[in-house]
């Protein structure tokens, strides 16, 4: 028997606007919202993410994702995340990846290799 990740927790300034970005980037929905943060949801088999409200700043986020692009060059996504809000970081690419941030400075890579996209049940 092995474990699966139900929930990862992003520490945020402003829930709302880290989710609104996050269901953009990632095609998921919001699920829950409340006082204390958002909940935004993909394929059931996906992990949810939840944006709890906080007022501390962090240097380098709390949070790690590595995305790929599923329809599109990476050249391409990384137009769109940019349009998006994401904001490039001083490190410089290496190898097959970008890091970038997103609107609140959360670290995120976004990778070459390209995945195949989510099921057509994957708001379900």
């Amino acid at each position: 028997m092995t474990s699966r990740i139900g929930d990862l927790v992003v520490k945020a300034q402003d829930p709302d606007r880290l989710s609104r970005f996050w269901c953009e980037a990632l095609g998921y929905e919001v699920s829950a919202k409340d006082e204390t943060g958002v909940a935004i949801s993909g394929a059931s088999n996906a992990p949810t993410i939840l944006f709890e409200r906080s007022d501390n700043s962090f240097a380098d986020g709390t949070l790690h994702l590595d995305l790929c692009p599923t329809d599109r060059s990476q050249a391409d996504e990384l137009e769109r995340l940019l349009s998006l809000g994401a904001k490039p970081t001083d490190v410089v690419p290496l190898g097959s990846w970008y890091v970038l941030a997103d609107p609140e400075g959360n670290r995120f890579c976004l990778m070459a290799r390209r995945i195949p996209r989510e099921p057509e049940d994957f708001h379900d």
